[in-house]
């Protein structure tokens, strides 16, 4: 296991620090990467300011930023180098991406535009795609994913699926790989920290020209013990275990044309996961793995380009979660191993090709297949009563095929941009035999969907470019949403399938605009996000702690209308500020403000409220980072501030009676206030390629969860009578992190 020889850590500190992001002061540190053809994972590029110029997720082509309808948000290879972050949970987090019900280190959804990703990670009932390399990730459980091998990530918010079809209800996370273009050179890196933390990665990159072939190889583990919670009282069954690996290679045959192939392992293992019952007999086993091939080609006027991709993911979740302890179930029905293991492969092709078919006119056609197929086991073991059970998921198959096309046309010399795109999707989805689950009705269900994007650009002068923009996205019911009788809890909650079910549906609009100097960058957006047609479980009978359940199109829709906003800016040169050479001082935020969620389908006599659940009210990230890039020591020094709800939640816990009476669990909503996250990081260049950094996450120690609210402490908030040994949820506390790298 490769955790065996990744497990060392380097003791040097230096100042305190944080995450943030400056490519200009990066740019002046490493050689800039050598330029990519054109390809789908080209890298984005920046202007001489701060101003990530090309991106390629939202069109599904390299495009100038400004050229496009939507909003993008970029974490580039600079923050995300200088960040502590151990997960893509963690760097979305501190990147205010969107709220993140941050579980334990193995589990995490996402919730962007009122679209969420589902809690267990199931990709395919995801509202968000997660993409890796512009393909399916195959899991939306962005825990199980390291940044270790990241190059950049780019989020479209809002809808996308001309190009990217199902799933896609809320935005886009495309997460693109490092390559030996983008990554030239071999790193060393290691860290130690609190509660006996250890990480490690080996990466090393390179460029043979005389043969245009180039390669990128990269390792990285580590693990942590179980952690302390804010005021110091450990957190039992915490502690978590990550191991993955990269290995690219690609072929520049000529001028015109290029092959890639990536393949890639990453995962979390026998890592605890308490859940809402603050378990500490369970643990976790989730890893995701995947291979792609892909070609880029043009004609030598540049006008024909023709981009193909083939791709195979295999995607595990081996979940322990017994439940011996919790008053829930009777003593005999309590189980000591309750294991269930969920297997989804997937196998996929798409073909873009684009013409020009004026210098002021391309249009990209495009043509997806996919097919992947869902396996599951489950095996329960405990007191007398206990018996087999049917898996969580149902066993089934899926496959689609869509055609698509998008036009963009330019007028005024290039300042204005107009475009449209359609997409005809077909698909079928077909429920298997499943272990234990007698009463399904095996057969398939077949389904189509038709999905549009159009907006328009215009560059107002030299620093103001407008945007205006409108989309719809889907996401098609599963067979288990489908099919019939299974049990999908180990507390016992039984879910009937519903066969007449039709797909989850999101239009929206918005509007925004982009001021850009050499200096600052500033990017507002006005939306609205409209999620109907939703596929929920809703609750037919409860009593005992036995709850029956059946899945339902809930016919009120929810309705999201905010104010996103990105920043960024050169403090000493938007100030006109006199600084020694090589000084920088740079500020950035992102965030959000949802000014109305309203669930128009709640059951207000249940939950209280009509707020939209689950999904932050606001949410911000606000740095500041200060270096010396020319000294002889090169130095910098972060803070960054994450701003953390507030929300509503109808939380799964089962919270103290006294404290919270009358509650019914998942329906039953409470509100969950805001609270702030400190983090700093410093690094040190002690000579030429070696390198020493220090962090503290959590500064001030504060006890707090991003959607648990009965937290750890004396005061129990949680029904102790329903937990497994334990007691409350909080995030960890006060966080340092110590190490060191070497670079040649």
């Amino acid at each position: 296991m490769i955790k065996s020889h990744l497990r060392a850590g380097t003791a040097c500190a230096v100042v305190l620090s944080s995450v943030f992001w400056m490519s200009q002061a990066f740019a002046q540190q490493t050689p800039p990467a050598p330029a990519a053809p054109d390809t789908a994972q080209a890298p984005s590029t920046t202007s001489a300011g701060i101003v990530p110029e090309v991106v390629v997720t939202a069109t599904g082509r390299p495009e100038e930023v400004t050229k496009i309808a939507g909003t993008i948000q970029v974490i580039d290879g600079d923050r995300i180098t200088k960040s502590s972050a151990k997960s893509i949970t963690d760097l979305l987090a501190e990147n205010a991406v969107g709220f993140l019900s941050e579980w334990t280190a193995g589990q995490t959804s996402l919730n962007i535009r009122g679209a969420a990703t589902e809690g267990q990670g199931r990709d395919f009932k995801s509202e968000v795609m997660v993409l890796i390399n512009g393909h399916r990730a195959g899991t939306a459980n962005i825990s199980k994913l390291s940044v270790a091998d990241v190059e950049r990530i780019e989020i479209v918010r809002g809808p996308s699926s001309v190009v990217y079809g199902s799933q896609n209800m809320g935005g886009v996370v495309n997460i693109i790989l490092k390559t030996g273009r983008t990554a030239p050179g071999t790193l060393l890196e290691a860290s130690t920290g609190s509660w006996n933390l250890t990480q490690g990665k080996a990466q090393t990159g390179g460029v043979d020209k005389s043969s245009g072939i180039d390669w990128y190889f990269g390792l990285a583990g580590g693990n942590r013990l179980n952690y302390q919670v804010g005021g110091g009282a450990y957190e039992s069954n915490t502690a978590w275990t990550r191991e993955g690996g990269t290995g690219a290679l690609g072929w520049q045959i000529d001028a015109d044309n290029r092959v890639d192939m990536t393949v890639r392992t990453d995962g979390v293992y026998d890592t605890g996961f308490r859940g809402s019952s603050s378990n500490i007999y369970a643990f976790d086993t989730r890893y995701n793995q995947s291979i792609d091939f892909s070609y880029n080609g043009k004609t030598a006027d540049d006008r024909g380009h023709l981009f193909l991709q083939a791709y195979y993911v295999q995607d595990v979740d081996a979940l322990n979660n017994p439940s011996p302890l919790s008053n829930l179930n009777a003593v005999a029905s309590r189980t000591t191993m309750d294991y269930n293991r969920r297997q989804i492969d997937i196998e996929g092709v798409r073909v873009q090709p684009r013409y020009k078919i004026t210098s002021s006119n391309e249009l990209l056609v495009g043509a997806d297949w996919e097919r992947d197929w869902i396996l599951s086991t489950r095996t329960r073991a405990g007191g007398s009563a206990v018996t087999q059970l049917s898996p969580q998921d149902n066993n089934e198959t899926d496959q689609v095929f869509a055609i698509y096309a998008e036009d963009a046309q330019t007028l005024l010399d290039g300042r204005w941009t107009i475009r449209g795109g359609l997409r005809q999707t077909w698909g079928t989805t077909t429920l298997l035999a499943t272990p234990y689950a007698p009463t399904l009705i095996p057969g398939s269900t077949n389904y189509q969907a038709t999905t549009f994007s159009a907006g328009s650009t215009f560059q107002v002068n030299d620093w103001l470019t407008g945007r205006l923009g409108a989309s719809n996205g889907f996401r098609a019911p599963t067979a288990t949403e489908l099919g019939s009788n299974f049990t999908t809890t180990p507390i016992g909650t039984t879910t009937f399938g519903n066969p007449n079910l039709s797909p989850e549906t999101s239009q929206q609009i918005e509007i925004g605009g982009t001021i850009t100097t050499r200096d600052a960058r500033l990017d507002l957006a006005l939306f609205q996000n409209i999620i109907g047609n939703r596929i929920q479980a809703q609750t037919i009978s409860s009593s005992g702690g036995v709850v029956v359940q059946q899945y339902q199109n809930n016919p009120g829709n929810i309705v999201v209308q905010g104010l996103e906003v990105q920043g960024e800016a050169d403090v000493h040169r938007m100030l006109g500020l006199a600084v020694d050479p090589g000084t920088r001082w740079s500020v950035f935020t992102n965030g959000y403000y949802n000014f109305q969620m309203t669930d128009y389908g709640a059951n207000t006599n249940i939950t209280g409220t009509n707020q939209a659940t689950r999904m932050y009210q606001y949410e911000a990230a606000i740095g500041t980072r200060y270096g010396k890039l020319d000294a002889e020591m090169p130095w910098n020094v972060s803070l960054l501030g994450q701003l953390r709800g507030p929300m509503y939640y109808n939380t799964e816990e089962s919270l103290n009676p006294i404290l919270f009476p009358g509650q019914v669990r998942n329906s039953t909503v409470y509100y969950k206030d805001a609270f702030w996250v400190l983090n700093t990081r410093a690094e040190i260049e002690v000579r030429k390629g070696m390198k020493f950094f220090a962090a503290i996450n959590n500064i001030f120690d504060i006890n707090n969860s991003p959607i648990f609210i009965g937290l750890q402490q004396q005061n129990c908030g949680d029904n102790q009578v329903a937990q497994n040994g334990s007691c409350g949820n909080s995030m960890p506390g006060r966080e340092f992190i110590i190490g060191g790298q070497i670079r040649f």
